[in-house]
């Protein structure tokens, strides 16, 4: 399975930097100085790597020079690419509370007693922390927002597919 881990959202000057929306909780270590990324355009399949010649902070996005993306033209070219990494290459967690994204999308959200509430569409994350965006039982669209703590997220079993959940009164039905 592939993560997508940067997207390249423009040019930034005229030596071929390029702004990249971030998208991997470690930046530092995905896109270090002779890091080789591997990349493709949407909709396609084909991979292109790269190698980061430098990398730097900038107004909320990353900067990065990349070998071989000399000029501002080279840079538009490649606008719009993806940054990957496989999920096989990533290294396993050693804490067992801890879990990535991709582990969480897709499993069945229910009650301590088994009532099923819905299934863990993303991991959106805020500066107030982790929330799961859970799509309701038997619908096809909606939302609920539910904070990933420990208070409320009970149980994650992800050889199981299972969260159980015990969500304090109005969560699951805030009107």
């Amino acid at each position: 399975m592939e993560l997508v881990i940067g997207r390249v959202a423009k040019s930034h000057g005229i030596r071929g930097e390029l702004a990249v929306d971030i998208r991997t909780d470690d930046p530092a270590e995905r896109f270090a100085v002779g890091a080789v990324l591997h990349g493709r355009k949407p909709r396609e399949q084909k991979l292109t790597s790269y190698t980061v010649e430098a990398a730097r902070e900038h107004s909320g996005r990353l900067l990065l020079r990349l070998k071989g993306i000399d000029d501002r033209t080279a840079a538009d070219a490649i606008r719009g690419t993806l940054f990957i990494v496989d999920t096989a290459d990533l290294p396993p967690s050693d804490d067992p509370d801890e879990f990535y994204d991709h582990e969480l999308e897709g499993l069945a959200v229910r009650l301590g007693d088994g009532t099923p509430v819905g299934s863990v569409l993303e991991v959106l994350h805020s500066a107030a922390g982790e929330l799961l965006s859970v799509r309701p039982e038997g619908q096809k669209s909606g939302e609920i927002l539910i904070p990933f703590v420990a208070a409320i997220v009970t149980s994650v079993s992800v050889a199981d597919g299972v969260i159980e959940i015990d969500p304090p009164e109005g969560l699951l039905n805030p009107e």
